[in-house]
């Protein structure tokens, strides 16, 4: 047998993937999968716009397009980022297929054997694999309600690295929003340092009040004392089948990107980008985005009124303010692998905290997705989780 390449050796089966052929089964209230509802996607409006689109539009997204991407979607997205008050005439844009390969592509053309990557802890593992993909050397710095901890993110700056990667807004896996204080900070710590930061913001739509709404302000659009590349999706907000994201960056950066792009898939689907960029259109995308950040919310609503029910004292969670998920830490005498198998035995499946640990061991936390499962098992879902970790307390 030709052996593997050495960067093999990082990589690891994602929990995620795996537990989500568990999702599929009728008999298993997932709570793994940070998915939409199935129920939610916007499948009226899509047959609205395909059955109005003309031959001629059907035919050029059934050929090869452009590697940065279909050009009226690229300056659809230009004027949607420019009114969020991201600064689109100092960058370049690039449509990605998907925002994970925007994070890939950064660590394509980044990263050497070695190199320091600052992570937060829990991390996204879609990230934490691209960047393991490359062998560097990563490190996570903890988060409270707030963000990242500056003092603790300080320390790990001592040292030099490549990239410092954050999801400031309805995180994954944490479901916390970094306060405005938080990102000034962050933002005055780095003055002066040599390091890229990594803005991955697919949730930044999906706030539940509309205070909330300037939170999820991104830090591109305030002052940029290290370049920032700013990672978004259609995942959240479209349909995650349609594998569509997008990165804003320094034209340097996009420049090497696109040509590592071409490597990689060439160009990302073009029918699925005339799909967006009509589905992109003022009186279809604000309209739809409201029905989801209803129905989220309300679906949120019942997670927590069952987690309060049911959960033992010892038990802490997350109060999302958005997004998809809900974090729970217990005592570190529990096993999280434990516990889910017991649940998984009594029907309701979620995903174990090593999975979002870079370094793959502290395992006393699990995230719950709350977007996808129906909500008349929500409640159903948490009492059995909760009864699980009963028994290991």
């Amino acid at each position: 047998m030709v052996p593997f390449s050495k960067s093999t050796q990082s990589m690891r089966s994602s929990e995620i993937r795996e537990l989500l052929k568990l999702a599929v089964r009728p008999d298993v209230i997932s709570f793994a999968g940070g998915m939409p509802n199935n129920n939610l996607f916007p499948i009226k409006e899509l047959d609205e716009i395909y059955s109005h689109l003309p031959s001629k539009l059907k035919k050029i997204g059934m050929q090869y397009g452009p590697t940065a991407g279909y050009p009226p979607l690229i300056e659809s997205l230009k004027k949607y980022l420019s009114a969020k008050g991201l600064p689109i005439e100092d960058n370049d844009l690039i449509i990605t297929t998907g925002s994970m390969q925007a994070i890939y592509l950064l660590a394509k053309v980044f990263i050497d054997p070695g190199d320091r990557i600052i992570t937060e802890y829990p991390c996204f593992i879609g990230a934490t694999a691209a960047f393991n993909s490359f062998q560097p050397e990563l490190e996570s710095v903890p988060i409270d309600n707030d963000g990242i901890i500056i003092s603790q993110l300080e320390k790990a700056l001592s040292r030099p690295a490549k990239f410092l990667y954050l999801t400031p807004n309805f995180h994954n896996p944490a479901g916390i929003i970094y306060s405005t204080e938080r990102k000034k900070q962050l933002l005055q710590l780095l003055q002066n340092r040599e390091i890229i930061l990594i803005e991955d913001d697919p949730y930044n739509e999906l706030y539940f009040n509309k205070e909330d709404k300037k939170l999820t302000t991104p830090m591109k659009t305030m002052e940029e004392p290290v370049p920032i590349c700013y990672a978004g999706s259609f995942s959240k907000i479209f349909g995650p089948g349609m594998r569509l994201g997008w990165l804003l960056a320094p034209k340097k950066i996009i420049e090497k990107c696109e040509l590592a792009k071409q490597a990689v898939d060439a160009c990302s689907p073009t029918f699925t980008q005339v799909l967006a960029n009509e589905f992109m259109r003022p009186d279809i995308m604000p309209k739809y985005l409201q029905t989801l950040r209803t129905s989220y919310s309300r679906r949120l609503d019942l997670m927590l009124r069952s987690l309060k029910e049911y959960m033992p004292a010892e038990i802490k969670w997350t109060h999302p303010r958005g997004g998809f998920y809900v974090w729970l830490t217990f005592p570190e005498k529990i096993d999280a692998t434990d516990v889910l198998k017991e649940s998984i035995d009594n029907g309701a499946v979620f995903v174990i905290g090593k999975a979002f640990d870079p370094e793959a061991r502290r395992n006393n936390c699990l995230r719950l997705s709350f977007s996808y499962p129906p909500e008349d098992k929500i409640q159903e879902g948490i009492k059995i989780v909760a009864d699980a970790i009963k028994l290991f307390l």
